[in-house]
This record gives C-alpha cells, structure tokens and sequence, in this order.
C-alpha cells in the first residue's frame, strides 16, 4: 500500500459515494487507474464494505453502554461469545485482556431497556458478573487512522 491507495482510503472514508472520476481528481490519477486500485483494496482485505451510517437515535436508541463481562472460571470464550451475539441490543463485542474478558457496546431505547440489556447479559451461561458503564455523550467514533508506512511520504 503506498501514499496514493492511502489517500484514496481517506478520501472513501470522507465519502464512500464518490465516483472514481472524483476520486481521481483527489489523487491526480485516471478513473479507470483508480477504479483498478480500489478494486485491490477490496480484493486484500483492506476495504471491508460500504454502509449508509444511521443516526441510533433517529431509530429509537437514545441510550448506550460499554459493559464488561467476567465470565466464571470455568467458562468456555467461544460459547460465551456466541450467546453474547444473540443479544439484539449488542453492537460490538470485544474479547480483551485485563480484568473481564468481554467489553460490549450495548444500544437500547430507555433505561428500562438498559436493565432487561444487562439482566440478559448477567444470565448468559459462563457470565459471573458484569460492570456497565453508561455512555453520555459520543465525542467522536470510527476514527482509523491511515497510517504511511515507515519511509513513505
């Protein structure tokens, strides 16, 4: 990956709905040449997918949490895992090192919502015990940073 397919990623993050010709005004390259590098940046893995981003709380969801899930001794990861999937207020799931062995990112509507969300997540088998954080305000989220490789510009 080199300072041009950078570019090109910072340039999809700003707006993934851009046309090739546009991209290519961005790094000074042709849009077929572009539309060839996108398509590799597809093909390694590097470009995951394309989303329509949705205000949570236009849907409903005025409340979130980060919970930490500590499972018991005796629990199986994976197992745990899966049950933790099938909980629709999930978002995102992260196995982690430290204390708990689970971070969750939780979304519901009210706070009644928030305790049926973690009675839930307490009766997971495998899960010992839980701590909940409650989210106030989201200052910035989904900031990947394009790094340059060591001795690029």
């Amino acid at each position: 990956m080199d300072s041009v397919d950078r570019q090109l990623l910072d340039a999809l993050r700003a707006n993934a709905r851009a046309t090739y010709a546009e991209l290519a005004r961005v790094v000074g390259l042709s849009a077929p040449a572009v539309h060839e590098r996108v398509a590799k940046l597809e093909a390694n893995g590097v470009i995951t997918g394309y989303h329509a981003a949705v205000a949570p709380e236009s849907l409903g969801y005025a409340m979130n949490a980060l919970v930490g899930i500590f499972i018991s001794d005796s629990a199986d990861t994976d197992d745990v895992a899966a049950q933790l999937a099938a909980v629709p207020a999930v978002e995102h799931c992260w196995f982690v090192a430290g204390e708990e062995t689970f971070v969750v990112k939780v979304r519901v509507p009210d706070v009644s919502g928030m305790e049926a969300t973690i009675r839930n997540l307490n009766a997971i088998r495998g899960v010992a015990r839980t701590r909940t954080t409650v989210v106030l305000s989201t200052k910035f989220e989904d900031r990947v940073q394009v790094l340059q490789a060591p001795g690029q510009r």
